[in-house]
């Protein structure tokens, strides 16, 4: 019934990482530059399950903060110019970087020894590089994720320095937590954007999404759809997540003083394998059994409006390791986008 200490495969990414590098084998001209939008976006995002339409204690994904830079398509170097090229064809390109952190912890915060067959304790902190091309109607992103598991990505201070800023109680088991160890992820990522028509004076959408990841950090490929209802949807390819999960991206162009939408989504995601379940990949740590497949729904809006983005999405998740507790775990994510 309990999945105990047991020593872990060694996780094997070369097929992941030779299919991800094979693009830069790639060579092109360098293109023009087309005349686009010199305006970058700062993204401001955090995702909580207090942040949420249940009164949720801490418990499996508990926090996430993000803190992103998107460029004008009109900077982007000459060599990632010609990469985009290469593997996309024309269209209007933008280079990202973002700082995020994320806290994981098991349902059970008050034991100091957390009890077998829970989620492992973990903080994970990482870099992100991302090359978006869009065109009218597809998004595409390449990127490149590296950072930390374990100890140095202060998962423990953050959390218990919020505690204490707000009165709450220490969380007891994080000397249990994950070891310390280098991840690193390559992503590929698509979401199309198809009109489906007017209702009077509001438009539709569909938004089809597919990513693929593979890395020390996770293994997995997703797939989903977003359908929204609202005025300018133009703007943008729909709100941002922090992966895995349904993202549309930080960059955004208003096309009219003020635009809104509401959403809804769906998406399916395939996991081989994630380091914050399996547990550390080179040394024997605390672990669960990842289930193979997790399912999600979200739903939100978004407020576009004197050049900035303001998304809400609340999402509901199923298990993503055996023997999870609690039924569908629920978190909120709110994210500010401005640009300057």
């Amino acid at each position: 019934m309990t999945d105990p200490i047991r020593k872990k495969p060694r996780v094997s990414v070369a097929v992941g990482l030779t299919v991800a590098l094979a693009p830069l084998l790639a060579v092109a001209q360098t293109p023009d530059k087309p005349a686009g939008d010199s305006s970058s976006i700062w993204t401001l995002q955090d995702e909580n399950a207090s942040i949420s339409t249940e009164n949720l204690t801490d418990r499996y994904y508990t926090n996430g903060l993000r803190l992103g830079w998107t460029s004008g398509t009109t900077i982007v170097p000459d060599p990632l110019e010609r990469l985009a090229q290469a593997l996309w064809g024309d269209g209007q390109r933008r280079i990202s970087f973002d700082l995020t952190q994320q806290i994981y912890t098991p349902a059970n915060t008050a034991a100091t020894v957390p009890p077998a067959g829970d989620r492992p304790y973990a903080g994970l902190l990482l870099g992100n590089f991302g090359l978006t091309q869009d065109t009218d109607n597809r998004r595409t992103t390449v990127g490149v994720s590296l950072g930390v598991l374990g100890p140095d990505a202060q998962g423990e201070e953050v959390q218990n320095g919020f505690h204490d800023l707000i009165g709450q109680g220490h969380t007891n088991g994080w000397s249990s937590q994950l070891k310390n160890e280098p991840v690193f992820e390559f992503i590929s990522a698509g979401t199309w954007r198809l009109n489906t028509g007017n209702i009077g004076p509001l438009e539709t959408q569909a938004l089809p999404d597919l990513t693929v990841g593979a890395g020390t950090l996770r293994v997995y490929a997703e797939s989903g759809v977003t359908v929204r209802i609202g005025q300018g949807l133009d703007a943008d390819f729909g709100v941002a997540r922090l992966r895995p999960g349904l993202t549309g991206g930080d960059a955004f162009v208003p096309t009219r003083k003020f635009g809104w939408y509401v959403f809804a989504g769906m998406d399916a995601q395939g996991v081989a394998h994630d380091v914050l379940l399996d547990g550390n990949t080179w040394v024997d740590s605390v672990g669960v059994k990842h289930t193979p497949f997790i399912g999600e729904a979200q739903f939100g809006f978004a407020l576009l409006m004197f050049g900035t983005r303001l998304t809400y999405t609340q999402v509901v998740q199923t298990a993503e390791f055996r023997h999870q507790k609690g039924g569908l775990h629920q978190f909120g994510s709110l994210a500010l986008s401005v640009r300057f």
